[in-house]
């Protein structure tokens, strides 16, 4: 079983930044790609961000720009950098990781962005 922990979120001005983790239990070396996803309260969980194997990403036309996501495999971490913080992007911020034998999801980290 492959558990992720995230980590990183907090409370934070508009225009500050913050630096998410994503922790697995495992090697993420095999892993199809990862992900962040975010779910603001009365929507729907949406797509942020995602790296391969090989390191290419893809990022939701609402981060771009602001947004960068990158991991370390000997660490078995990914991380999401985020700047340029507007309070729209206040949600729940979630790890996924891609295997080729299943889905597993972290448990959800808090940012809340205001002033």
């Amino acid at each position: 079983q492959v558990q992720l922990v995230e980590s990183g979120g907090g409370l934070v001005q508009p225009g500050g930044s913050l630096r998410l983790s994503c922790a697995a239990s495992v090697t993420i070396l095999s892993t199809n790609y990862m992900g962040w996803y975010r779910q603001a309260p009365g929507k729907e969980r949406e797509f942020i961000a995602a790296i391969t194997s090989v390191g290419i990403t893809n990022y939701a036309d609402s981060v771009k720009g602001r947004f960068t996501i990158s991991r370390d495999n000997a660490k078995r971490t990914v991380y999401l950098q985020m700047n340029s913080l507007k309070p729209e992007d206040t949600a729940v911020y979630y790890c996924k990781a891609s295997y080729p034998g299943g889905v597993y999801w972290g448990q959800g980290t808090q940012v809340t962005v205001s002033s």
